[in-house]
């Protein structure tokens, strides 16, 4: 008995899929593409001229994203609730090259996932999720699994730079 709680106790402390895989890489198994990264890793590509693309809303992107960052929505406020950004991909595909690394994140991993998988499947051939997002990953129960973006305080910015803005984006598509 004792047994089982501590593989009950462990499997909340790193979520799993219903295939027994953890959540935060279940999104690399039986494709190479998107892989999942952690800020820090996103931060040494960003160093070494990969793009980041925050996905979450305008109003979240304006209160603070990684320092260099660019505005891209999958999700837009409606009046009532999220819905889908229509020009997602159309903006993706328009501003970066299919064949040249991505990486792509959210507030916590949900969106950044959904928007790396649509990105590889429209052919972009080097998408890379950071998974824990701006604000960190969290398990069922809400704890902190692993800290993002702002939370391990690397480089940010608040507010809409000029050309990287979604205003900006949607705006030349």
């Amino acid at each position: 008995m004792v047994v089982s709680c501590v593989s009950v106790s462990e499997s909340l402390r790193s979520p799993r899929s219903r295939w027994g895989v953890p959540l935060f890489r279940a999104i690399s198994v039986g494709m190479s593409n998107p892989t999942v990264i952690s800020p820090k890793e996103a931060h040494d590509k960003m160093a070494d001229g990969v793009p980041y693309v925050d996905v979450r809303t305008v109003e979240e992107f304006e209160e603070g994203h990684p320092v260099g960052a660019v505005n891209v929505p999958l999700m837009m406020r409606g009046p009532s609730g999220m819905v889908s950004n229509p020009q997602f991909l159309s903006v993706m595909v328009s501003r970066f090259p299919r064949e040249a690394p991505l990486v792509v994140g959210c507030k916590a991993g949900g969106r950044s996932q959904r928007a790396a998988r649509l990105l590889a499947d429209a052919g972009f051939a080097a998408v890379f999720d950071q998974g824990a997002g701006w604000d960190g990953s969290r398990d069922a129960f809400g704890r902190l699994v692993e800290p993002g973006w702002a939370r391990q305080g690397l480089p940010s910015e608040p507010g809409q730079p000029s050309g990287r803005s979604w205003a900006d984006l949607a705006e030349k598509d």
